[in-house]
């Protein structure tokens, strides 16, 4: 698996449904909502991604504004403990849900989380090195099967992995659950193709800082 993601996604109902039924970008409130989020920086539209790539470099923030769900993409989303997410973050929500997922195939790492209307109900971060970072909150019905050792890490016994499952299974799992698609491994043909979600590429600079 060579799948990364560090994503934010803000939903005011199923974020799935709504991605499938092929929403409008709306350019202008895409920049309103990343210039709303970094205050501190002047953002450069530089062409357009998708779905599919959601782990840009620190210089950029890729993101979109759809009726009814938003995504961006930064390095800022990558953390260890889902629930230390900065508030300004999980307020622009509203009363809507928040998602944040994140995925980094070197380590095997995943994280990911659920607000409702602001309150944290979910929060999971994992890797075969550090072990359990955090478990916040009743595990999700898609989770379940995972911790009862149903889809065991390959090879798992004889290595002696010390997860009961690959991380990074859960992870395409999660993705499948919240947004409706895949990245990696067998794919559903009737999930969603990250790749028709089309996201604009921003290039950032903070006067007298740079992030690279």
């Amino acid at each position: 698996m060579g799948a990364k993601t560090w994503m934010l996604v803000y939903s005011e109902g199923n974020a799935a449904a709504a991605l499938k039924n092929r929403p409008t970008l709306d350019r202008a409130a895409t920049l309103q909502l990343v210039s709303g989020l970094f205050p501190k920086h002047k953002f450069e539209s530089v062409g357009e991604g998708n779905l599919s790539y959601t782990c840009p470099p620190a210089k950029e923030v890729h993101a979109a504004c759809f009726s009814g769900v938003s995504i961006l993409a930064a390095k800022e989303f990558g953390i260890d403990h889902p629930s230390k997410l900065p508030a300004s973050f999980i307020s622009a929500g509203g009363r809507g849900r928040v998602y944040l997922h994140v995925m980094h195939s070197v380590v095997d790492w995943l994280a990911f989380a659920q607000w409702n209307n602001g309150q944290l109900v979910r929060s999971l971060s994992l890797s075969p090195d550090s072990g359990i970072i955090e478990d916040i909150g009743e595990r999700l019905p898609f989770e379940k099967p995972f911790w009862l050792a149903q889809h065991p890490a390959p090879g798992g016994e004889k290595t002696g992995y010390p997860l009961p499952f690959h991380p990074l299974e859960l992870g395409e799992a999660a993705l499948k659950e919240f947004f409706g698609y895949q990245l990696e491994g067998p794919i559903d043909p009737s999930l969603l193709d990250p790749k028709s979600i089309p996201l604009v590429k921003y290039k950032r600079s903070r006067s007298g800082w740079k992030l690279w």
